[in-house]
Formats: structure tokens, C-alpha cells, sequence
């Protein structure tokens, strides 16, 4: 039980990080540090950050390399930090 609620809570911050990222791609913050924040402070303070943030000209987006070496590295230790907690469960 325990278990299940900690991989739920990590997989449901995460993917509410990514969405404050993509939001956060179409303003002056950017995805990157949209999405940063949005890990490290909890997903609701990263979109209110992100909301007070100009919006970029346009529709532009800016997503900056940033977001995408963030996001590979939060993927790969959510992998790697599952596979250690189902490893230790069996």
C-alpha cells in the first residue's frame, strides 16, 4: 500500500511539473525553468510563478536547452529511483 501511494504521488507530481513546464513554454520563463521550479517547490507554486510571467509575442515558445536536459534527467532517476524501490520491495 505504501508502496503504490509513494510510486502514485512521484508519477502524478511529475507529470503536473511537465504540464507547468509546457505552460510555462509559452512565456518568459520558459519550459525549463517553469518545469525546475515546478520539482523542486511543488507543482502549484510553479504555475502560479509561471502565471505571473509575461507571455512571449505572438504565441511564440521558448523551450531552451534547459528543459530538455531537465526533463531527460528527471525521467531517468523517476526510472532508476522505481526500479531501486520495486527491487528493495521484493
Amino acid at each position: 500500500m505504501t508502496l503504490s501511494l509513494l510510486l502514485f504521488g512521484l508519477l502524478s507530481g511529475s507529470l503536473f511539473a511537465v504540464l507547468v513546464g509546457l505552460l510555462g513554454a509559452r512565456r518568459k520563463i520558459g519550459f525549463g525553468w517553469a518545469f525546475l521550479l515546478s520539482i523542486i517547490l511543488t507543482p502549484i507554486i510553479g504555475l502560479i510563478i509561471c502565471l505571473l510571467s509575461d507571455t512571449l509575442p505572438q504565441g511564440e515558445r521558448k523551450w531552451g536547452c534547459l528543459g530538455t536536459i531537465l526533463g531527460i534527467l528527471m525521467l531517468a532517476g523517476l526510472f532508476l529511483f522505481t526500479l531501486f524501490v520495486l527491487a528493495a520491495a521484493l
